[in-house]
C-alpha cells in the first residue's frame, strides 16, 4: 500500500498530536493503518499506553476482560446473501441435516441450562435476518408457533433464557428497527450488531461481498446504531478487516463508530474482526486478513476510540502465537469464550480454553477476568432497563465484572442438572424404534447446539511401542520423519515396552520430527515406566513430558469396575491404578483422551457407572478431550445399541467432555455415519500406514484419507474439520 502522505513526520505528527490530546481524524486514521516498520511500532507503544491509561482510569488496570458465554443459533435461515457467511443454511439444507426452521423453547433453554450449570452468564442469540420475508417456511414455523415475528420469538425466548437460567442475553438478531430495539430492551442488558464496513462499493457492486443482502446497506446499519444510541441500549459494534474495503473504508468506519458513541455514549465495545475465509462459500479462495494489516486495525480502532473504549479481539481467529502483538495493539477484551458451544458463525476455528487464555494474558503482564454482557460503566438504571438493573448489578462485583462467587475458570456442571438426566439413562441404553430414535434425536439436537456441525479429524499414524526391539531408534525416527513428510501433525504411540526405552523413544521421534505432535503411552506404559525407573509417579510423568511427550491416550481399560476388570481383563491395570495414572497425567499439565470399552457382558449399569466416573475425574481436572465408545473386538452389538451408545454418551457428557469420536477402525464407515447423526462430532484419526514400517502400526491396513472422510460427512450435508490432537487448529493442513 502507498500512503497519502508518506513522509515520516506525518505519523510521527499524528501520534504526537494524539498522544498530547488530540484526536485522530479520518485521514490521520487511514495513514496509520498504513504504518508498518518502526512507525507501527510507535503506534503499537501509543495504543497500549492509551489501552492502559483507560484501564486505570476505570479502576481496573491490567485486566483484560471476556465473557463466558453460550451461543444460541436460533435460526441459521436469514433473507441476505453475504459471500463469506457459513452460518447460514436455506430450506433444502435444513431438510437434508433434519435440522428445525428455528431452534425450540425446549432446546434453547436446554443449552442455557448446561452454560449456567458451567459458570455462564451470557447467552449470545444470534440469527440471521428477518428470514420470514425470504423464505416461506420461516414464516410458516413463526405462524405455526403463535409468533409476529422472528423478532417476536427472540424477545419471548430472551425473557424465558433470564426468568429460567438467570443468564444475561445478548441478542444479536441483525438490523432492528427503532421500535424494535426498544422492545427488545426489557429483556437484555445489551445488544449489538456488526456495522463491519461503510463502503457502499461492497453493497451496490455486483459480485462484491454484501451485494443481494439488503440488511447489509451501510446506511442501515449506521442508523441501527443510532437508533440503539437513542434508546440507551448498550451496544457492541465493529469492523470486518478483509472483506474487499479499501484503507479508506476502514478509516471512515471506525470514525463513523466514534460519531455516533460521540452522540450517544452507547458503544460499550468495538470489535476489530478478521476475515477468515470459509469453504463452500464465494469467498472460499481470498486470502484470510494480513496479520500486519489486522494488528494496524486493533491499533488505529484504540487510537481513533480513544484510552476509555474497550477493544475486542476474538481469541479463536487468531493463532495464540498472534495473541502478543493484538493485546500491544491495545485490545483490552476477548469477547465471548464458552466452555460450552462452538462459535457457529466461524465453526472451523475452537474457543481456546480458558486456562490457556488466562496463561496467555499473563504472560504479557495481564490479568483475564469475566465480565458479564454489559460492560461495567454501563450497569446502571441509565443504560439497563428498570426491571433488570437490579439483577444485573447483583451479578457484578464491586469494580462492574463478574462476581466470581468462588468459581474457578473451568467451573464444573452442578450436580442438580446431571443428577436429573442421569437417572433415566440406565434404561435408555436399551432402547429400541421410536424410543431409540428419539434419543438419538436429543442426542443429535446436542451435539448441533453445541459443538456444531462440523465433523473432525487428525491427520496422524500409530506406532506399536511394543515391538520397539524390532525396529529401534532408528526406525522410530524413520517413522516419525515420515509421517510428517506425509502431512501428519500426530504420532500415536501405545504398548509396553519389554526394554524400558519410553524416554529412547520420545527423544528419538522428536528429534527426528520436531514439529510433531507426540500422543503417546497409556496409563499402563506409563506405570510400567514409572515401576521400570524407580521414580514417582509425578516424576515418571515430567520426565516423559521433557522427552517430548505432548499428551496420553486414556486408553488400558474396558470398564471402570474392578469386578469386569478382574472378568475379563486381569492383566489391565487395577482400576483404581488406572485413576491415579490419568488424574496424577492431567495435574501435571497433560491432556488425554478417554474410552469405554463395550460389548463383554457388562450391564447397563456399569456403562453409566462408568461414565460418571469420568464425569468426576473430568471435573476434579479438566484433562480429558474427548470420550470413544469402542466395541470389544468379536462382540455381537447390534447398529441400535451402538448408536443408543453413542447418544447416551453425548447427553451424559455434555457439559463435562466435548468430543465424542467414533471409532470407525471398529464400526466400519457406514456404522461410523450413523454415529455422526447420533451425537458424535469426531472421526479420530486418519491412521496412515506411511511409506516407512507401516506393519508397524497398531491398526495397520486400515486408514481413512481425508478425502474419504469428506465423502462421508458430506452425505451428512456437514463439513470436515482438520485438527490437532487437542482439537484447535493444525498450523499445516493437508489438502
Amino acid at each position: 500500500m502507498t500512503l497519502l502522505r508518506s513522509d515520516r513526520s506525518t505519523i510521527d505528527e499524528i501520534l504526537e498530536r494524539v498522544a498530547a490530546g488530540g484526536r485522530a481524524s479520518v485521514d490521520d486514521a487511514e495513514a496509520l493503518l498504513q504504518a508498518r516498520g518502526d512507525d507501527l511500532e510507535r503506534m503499537l507503544h501509543l495504543a497500549s499506553h492509551l489501552r492502559d491509561t483507560g484501564l486505570a482510569r476505570a479502576g481496573r488496570p491490567g485486566v483484560i476482560t471476556y465473557s463466558r458465554k453460550v451461543f444460541l443459533p436460533v435460526t441459521t435461515l436469514c433473507r441476505d446473501r453475504c459471500h463469506y457467511c457459513i452460518f447460514v443454511d436455506t430450506p433444502g439444507q435444513l431438510l437434508k441435516l433434519g435440522k428445525p426452521a428455528y431452534m425450540s423453547r425446549e432446546q434453547i433453554l436446554q443449552v442455557a441450562r448446561e452454560g449456567a450449570a458451567l459458570g455462564c452468564k451470557e447467552a449470545l442469540f444470534t440469527l440471521g435476518d428477518r428470514p420470514e420475508e425470504r423464505w416461506p417456511e420461516a414464516r410458516a414455523w413463526l405462524d405455526e408457533h403463535g409468533y409476529e415475528s422472528t423478532i417476536h420469538y427472540v424477545a419471548h425466548m430472551a425473557q424465558a433464557v433470564l426468568e429460567e437460567t438467570g443468564l444475561l442475553p445478548h441478542l444479536n438478531p441483525g438490523v432492528m428497527t427503532a421500535a424494535e430495539l426498544e422492545y427488545l430492551r426489557p429483556f437484555a442488558p445489551s445488544m449489538g450488531m456488526m456495522l463491519e464496513t461503510t463502503s457502499t462499493r461492497l453493497y451496490t457492486e455486483k459480485g462484491q461481498v454484501h451485494y443481494g443482502s439488503p440488511d447489509k446497506d451501510p446506511a442501515v446499519r449506521l442508523q441501527v446504531i443510532e437508533d440503539a444510541g437513542a434508546a440507551r441500549v448498550p451496544f457492541t459494534t465493529g469492523i470486518l478487516v478483509g472483506i474487499g474495503e479499501t484503507v479508506r473504508d476502514r478509516a471512515e468506519s471506525l470514525i463513523a463508530l466514534r460519531d455516533a458513541d460521540d452522540r450517544h455514549g452507547h458503544v460499550q465495545e468495538v470489535i476489530v474482526q478478521n476475515f477468515r475465509a470459509k469453504p463452500h462459500t464465494a469467498m472460499q479462495g481470498v486470502p484470510d486478513a494480513e496479520l500486519l494489516e489486522y494488528v494496524a486495525a486493533v491499533a488505529v480502532a484504540r487510537i481513533v476510540m480513544g484510552a476509555d473504549a474497550r477493544i475486542q479481539v476474538p481469541p479463536n481467529l487468531s493463532d495464540a502465537s498472534e495473541f502478543e502483538l493484538l493485546v500491544r495493539a491495545g485490545a483490552d477484551d476477548w469477547g465471548g469464550v464458552s466452555p460450552l458451544t462452538a462459535d457457529h458463525v466461524n465453526p472451523e476455528r475452537p474457543w481456546p480454553q480458558l486456562e490457556d487464555l488466562a496463561a496467555s494474558t499473563a504472560r504479557f503482564g495481564f490479568e483475564l477476568r469475566e465480565r458479564l454482557t454489559a460492560h461495567p460503566e454501563y450497569l446502571n438504571d441509565e443504560w439497563v432497563d428498570a426491571g433488570l438493573v437490579a439483577r444485573v448489578v447483583e451479578m457484578a462485583d464491586e469494580r462492574g465484572l463478574a462476581a466470581t462467587r468462588g468459581m474457578s475458570l473451568e467451573t464444573s456442571q452442578g450436580d442438580d442438572v446431571g443428577e436429573v438426566s442421569r437417572r433415566p439413562l440406565r434404561g435408555l441404553l436399551n432402547q429400541r424404534d421410536e424410543p431409540l430414535d428419539e434419543l438419538v434425536a436429543r442426542a443429535n439436537d446436542l451435539r448441533r447446539y453445541t459443538v456444531g456441525e462440523a465433523v473432525s479429524i487428525v491427520v496422524n499414524r500409530n506406532l506399536d511401542s511394543s515391538r520397539f526391539a524390532e525396529y529401534g531408534i532408528e526406525g522410530a525416527a524413520a517413522v516419525a520423519r515420515d509421517a510428517w513428510e506425509l502431512g501428519a501433525t500426530e504420532l500415536c504411540v501405545q504398548g509396553l515396552m519389554p526394554g524400558g526405552e519410553y524416554l529412547e523413544l520420545a527423544r528419538a521421534v522428536k528429534s527426528a520430527a520436531p514439529g510433531i505432535h507426540l500422543h503417546a503411552f497409556r496409563p499402563a506404559d506409563i506405570n510400567d515406566f514409572a515401576t521400570r525407573s524407580g521414580l514417582s509417579l509425578d516424576a515418571a510423568l515430567k520426565a516423559l513430558r521433557d522427552a517430548g511427550v505432548d499428551t496420553i491416550p486414556g486408553t488400558g481399560l474396558k470398564i471402570l469396575d474392578e469386578r469386569v476388570r478382574s472378568r475379563i481383563a486381569p492383566t489391565d491395570l487395577p482400576i483404581e491404578r488406572w485413576v491415579e495414572v490419568i488424574t496424577a497425567a492431567h495435574r501435571v499439565g497433560f491432556r488425554t483422551s478417554s474410552v469405554m470399552f463395550y460389548g463383554h457382558g457388562e450391564t447397563a449399569e456399569q456403562r453409566i457407572a462408568h461414565l460418571e466416573r469420568l464425569i468426576e475425574i473430568q471435573d476434579e481436572t479438566g484433562g480429558f478431550t474427548e470420550f470413544v465408545p469402542i466395541p470389544l473386538p468379536g462382540s455381537t452389538v447390534s447398529l441400535d445399541e451402538h448408536r443408543a451408545v453413542h447418544a447416551v454418551s453425548r447427553i451424559l457428557l455434555n457439559g463435562h467432555i466435548r468430543h465424542i469420536q467414533v471409532p470407525w477402525t471398529r464400526l466400519g464407515f457406514e456404522a461410523s455415519a450413523a454415529m455422526l447423526q447420533a451425537g458424535a462430532d469426531d472421526l479420530g484419526g486418519t491412521l496412515l500406514d506411511g511409506r516407512v514400517r507401516p506393519e508397524f502400526g497398531v491398526e495397520f491396513g486400515q486408514e481413512l484419507t481425508l478425502d474419504h472422510a469428506r465423502r462421508i460427512t458430506g452425505k451428512l450435508f456437514r463439513p470436515l474439520r482438520q485438527r490437532t490432537t487437542t482439537y484447535g487448529e493444525p498450523d499445516r493442513k493437508l489438502a
